[in-house]
């Protein structure tokens, strides 16, 4: 006969193996978005799409039976600010995880000080630079878009495409101009191009006309402006305006409709840039962009958004996979989850991973601008779009995959 104590407790566990696993608290994930300063217009759109994949999962029953926190903190486009606001996340609001920063210098300085130290995963939708793959991230560093590496060939890959011959560059004196610049030059001159001249600018500086100038020696047909919207508006005028340069290549940190209105679209006509970007077809990035113009009223707006959006799903998956929101356990999870094998889950699919998680099946996220299969240092590769301004809007010229 079984004691009365011990039947309980079999058939207590006999129940509880039928319900879904229950967090003790709440997951929280920590923001670190850009929210003033350079990245301004960037932060406020990534707000909303980590925002709307709150509120879906949350809808969906949240994250181990608990609402998902979205603890948001604006790093004032600034790695020290970053580094301030991932401490107070991290220590007063003990969050599991942080998505963001989005600057590649306020990335590096997060990592570095906060996440890894402090045993947390760090996922960035957009932090791009080269320089990431030297940190030694104990497995907790990830990074949706692809590396510097791969965007400079794109960039090279448009300027072919321009027939362009002799470049001249401008670039933020940070890892992610720095790092850009000079894998846009090699990939470049792996083509027969040639920079004439690549000249770096204080990021936190509106930029000057000598800046400009030094970069138009050497007879450039185009100049490649590395930058955000604000020092690169500043850039272009000076530019146009000295008639130092009329054709222009741009980076992804420029692709943003504030550029346009600052500059004034009949001067941009014909000008283009790279930025990586699933295919305008591919079945979860429709599916995103319905979702976010459903909520917000108009699509994405800027690059990179559709990644904020699958960071929050991501994390949230490998909760449920991992049935823990423990730094250590999570950032094994966010790779089975987001692993090349397993039944594809896109955007707006949460309930159902969630579902299969608990029957034991075996998911991969495609996202919103997916699929993710992370590399030895949580980096993922990925396709590029050629977008060019035509008539004061951004057109997508093509979607390719760049060859470093």
């Amino acid at each position: 006969m079984i004691r009365l104590p011990l039947a309980a407790a079999l058939f207590g566990s006999i129940l509880m193996a039928g319900l879904p696993a229950m967090a003790a608290t709440p997951m929280k994930i920590g923001a670190i978005l850009s929210l003033s300063g350079a990245l301004e217009d960037y932060g406020a759109a990534t707000r909303n799409a980590a925002e709307l994949a709150v509120a879906q999962i949350n809808a969906a029953g949240g994250v181990l039976g608990q609402p998902l926190a979205l603890n948001i903190a604006d790093d004032r486009s600034d790695a020290q600010g970053a580094v301030e606001a991932a401490h107070k996340l991290a220590g007063s609001e003990k969050v599991n995880a942080f998505l963001g920063p989005m600057s590649s210098a306020a990335y590096l300085a997060v990592a570095g000080t906060v996440a890894i130290p402090g045993g947390l995963p760090v996922v960035s939708p957009s932090a791009t630079a080269a320089s990431i793959d030297s940190l030694d991230g104990k497995g907790l560093i990830f990074r949706l878009a692809p590396s510097d590496l791969l965007q400079g060939a794109a960039l090279a890959q448009v300027a072919r495409d321009k027939s362009y011959r002799a470049v001249g560059v401008v670039y933020p004196d940070n890892d992610y101009g720095k790092g850009l610049a000079d894998s846009f030059g090699k990939a470049f001159a792996k083509q027969g191009g040639k920079v004439t001249a690549a000249v770096p600018f204080d990021p936190k500086q509106a930029g000057s006309r000598g800046e400009v100038k030094a970069a138009a020696g050497g007879r450039a047909e185009a100049l490649l402006v590395i930058g955000y919207p604000v020092n690169g508006a500043i850039l272009l005028k000076q530019a146009l305006d000295g008639g130092l340069f009329n054709k222009f290549l741009l980076s992804d940190g420029l692709k943003d409709p504030s550029l346009i209105e600052a500059v004034g679209g009949q001067f941009l006509d014909g000008v283009s840039g790279a930025t990586a970007a699933p295919a305008p077809d591919a079945e979860g990035f429709v599916a995103f962009q319905k979702i976010y113009a459903g909520k917000y009223g108009d699509s994405s707006p800027v690059p990179y958004v559709d990644r904020a959006y699958d960071g929050v799903m991501l994390l949230a998956l490998a909760a449920e996979r991992a049935k823990s929101t423990e730094g250590a356990k999570l950032k094994d999870a966010l790779r089975d989850v987001a692993g090349p094998s397993g039944e594809a889950i896109g955007p707006g699919d949460f309930a159902k991973a969630k579902q299969m998680i608990a029957q034991g099946k075996k998911i991969s996220y495609a996202g919103a601008a997916g699929p993710y299969g992370f590399d030895a240092h949580g980096g993922v590769s990925g396709s590029f779009a050629h977008w060019q301004i035509q008539d004061g809007k951004f057109e997508t010229v093509r979607v390719f995959t760049p060859k470093p």
